[in-house]
């Protein structure tokens, strides 16, 4: 016997078939194993992925909610803005009205101060023609004189000149009153003073503002026959006739009766002048 025959061989055995089927088998398992683990991890990690998905719908849904928040809020201020800038308004014209008002009632303060002292001076014109009709009336009536002023009641009295004059508008007696009209059918009161005074040369202005400034101006106490008689204010008058003596004048007076001789009490003038 060698000397090496009781040492075993160091070779590896050689495997039978069986065990290597055996081997196979359980390797197959694990592999089947390890397959279902990976796919059972797969189709785990597969879930994150569809939430990833889902994300962007859900971010776009709270974009949508935010920006209608956003036009909520807007709309709000908008309407807040509005309602205030009507306040302001409302505030600035009840301020305005107030101050129209304040106005409107010193405006009507002042008007009704006028109209007093309108009415004051009316009265007092009132009473100072009352007093010089009575005045006209007793020195037409009696013919006398009083101090230094003496009124003529008599025709009688003018010559030359002055009665020519009252020849010419005494004939007109009777005519027609036409605004404008200088004769020989129809007079106006200044176109019968300025007609009856060119008859004896005399120019005298057209209208009865001017002649009742034409001449000297002479007091309704010392009238002679030929003086120009107004109505109004010297400057201003709005009626001139002639007086003809015995406290009579003759005018064209209006439409209605067209030239007439009357008193002097009939229509009391304001003033008188005298051209001749």
């Amino acid at each position: 016997m060698p000397h090496t025959a009781h040492i075993r061989s160091h070779r590896k055995p050689r495997r039978s078939a069986s065990t290597l089927a055996m081997r196979a088998g359980v390797a197959g398992g694990v592999l089947g194993t390890l397959a279902v683990a990976g796919a059972s991890g797969s189709a785990n990690a597969a879930e994150p992925v569809t939430q990833t998905l889902e994300l962007p719908t859900l971010t776009a849904d709270l974009a949508a909610q935010a920006a209608q928040s956003a036009d909520a809020t807007q709309q709000a201020a908008s309407n807040y803005q509005l309602q205030a800038e009507r306040d302001a308004a409302a505030a600035k014209a009840a301020k305005q009205a107030k101050a129209d008002l304040a106005e409107a009632k010193q405006k009507a303060a002042e008007a009704k101060k006028k109209a007093q002292e309108a009415a004051r001076k009316a009265a007092a014109a009132h009473a100072s023609r009352s007093a010089e009709r009575t005045t006209l009336s007793t020195t037409a009536s009696t013919g006398t004189a009083t101090g230094s002023d003496t009124t003529s009641t008599s025709t009688s009295t003018a010559t030359g000149s002055a009665a020519a004059v009252i020849s010419f508008v005494k004939a007109q007696v009777g005519k027609a009153y036409v605004s404008g009209a200088t004769g020989p059918s129809a007079y106006d009161c200044s176109g019968l003073v300025q007609t009856a005074f060119k008859q004896i040369g005399i120019s005298l202005p057209r209208v009865s503002q001017d002649q009742s400034t034409a001449g000297t101006q002479v007091g309704l106490s010392n009238l002679q026959p030929g003086d120009i008689l107004y109505w109004g204010s010297a400057g201003s008058a709005y009626h001139v006739g002639v007086y003809v003596g015995d406290g009579m004048f003759v005018g064209a007076q209006n439409p209605s009766t067209g030239v007439v001789e009357r008193p002097l009490s009939y229509d009391p003038p304001t003033g008188a002048v005298r051209v001749l």
